[in-house]
């Protein structure tokens, strides 16, 4: 006789997704076990495996369907949102990402708190610290336009377009996209522009070449860069903590939600969103 462990298969979500499109497609599974071979299995690029959770945080490793990733805010907010309820978590809670026991640049041992706010979970992205920089854009086709820096550790170049098509419009070169980050000491790539669909803030598309992808689909470390950025010009909305962010890639739009808070040496950003079972999930 079998028996069939429900908690075995995995819940799929849809992370920082914009109406239930788009977004990233995450695999949440609740109890741990040959990772690897599940993820591979999975059917979503994101997979998460809860280790441990209690009131007060969950312990994950995040896979994709060939190797450990690390960390993952996409899959951490599905995770959150999965277990909010059936672990009873708290509304400030603890995460902690990655292979304690591994050696390497995507190992473990990431902790970042994260707070339920308006039933988005958000994730704390740290201290953003922006400058202007000198910049020859031309490779990228945006010659003349200005620059800037916005980092929490990880430096992203930002650059403003005018207009939300002229930001659709943009077509990567990831050779291109490359050698600007090389010449200004800058991972990836932020464009931007003021306002979008849905009444949001801030509308952005986001590349890293160098990180190991030619276009991210809902990128939060990306958008805390840019929030340091709009802090640095005077960009951020007004009397408010609170920005809404639309990120563009084309196909696969995502709403992030950021709260900020504009201190002497930067923005102090959290990022996330809502995440929700995945409407294209078989039944």
């Amino acid at each position: 006789m079998t028996t069939t462990d429900p908690l075995a298969a995995p819940l799929l979500f849809r992370a920082l997704s914009d109406g239930g499109s788009g977004g990233k497609r995450v695999a949440v599974f609740t109890k741990a076990g040959d990772e690897q071979a599940r993820a591979a299995a999975s059917g979503a690029p994101l997979s998460v495996f809860v280790q441990t959770a209690d009131p007060t945080g969950l312990r994950l490793r995040v896979f994709t369907p060939t190797r450990e990733k690390g960390s993952s805010d996409s899959a951490a907010i599905a995770a959150l949102s999965a277990l909010h309820a059936r672990a009873g978590l708290l509304d400030i809670v603890e995460v902690t990402q990655g292979d304690p026991n591994a050696g390497g640049a995507d190992a473990g041992g990431e902790i970042q708190s994260a707070q339920l706010c308006g039933g988005e979970w958000v994730l704390r992205q740290g201290l953003t610290t922006a400058r202007e920089v000198q910049a020859d854009l031309s490779p990228i086709g945006l010659a003349g336009r200005g620059a800037w820096v916005g980092s929490t550790g990880r430096p992203n170049l930002v650059v403003e377009v005018p207009t939300l098509a002229t930001l659709e419009a943009f077509m990567p070169d990831d050779a291109a996209i490359s050698e600007v980050n090389r010449m200004t000491d800058t991972t990836g790539l932020v464009l931007y522009t003021p306002g979008g669909p849905g009444r949001v803030d801030v509308s952005f598309r986001a590349f890293g070449p160098l990180k190991g992808f030619s276009e991210d689909a809902a990128s939060s470390n990306m958008l805390a860069c840019l929030i340091g950025v709009l802090g640095l010009r005077g960009q951020l909305p007004e009397g408010a903590n609170l920005l809404r962010a639309a990120q563009r890639r084309p196909g696969q739009p995502a709403r992030l939600t950021a709260q900020f808070a504009p201190l002497r040496d930067g923005v102090e950003v959290w990022v996330g969103g809502r995440a929700a079972p995945d409407p294209d999930a078989p039944n």
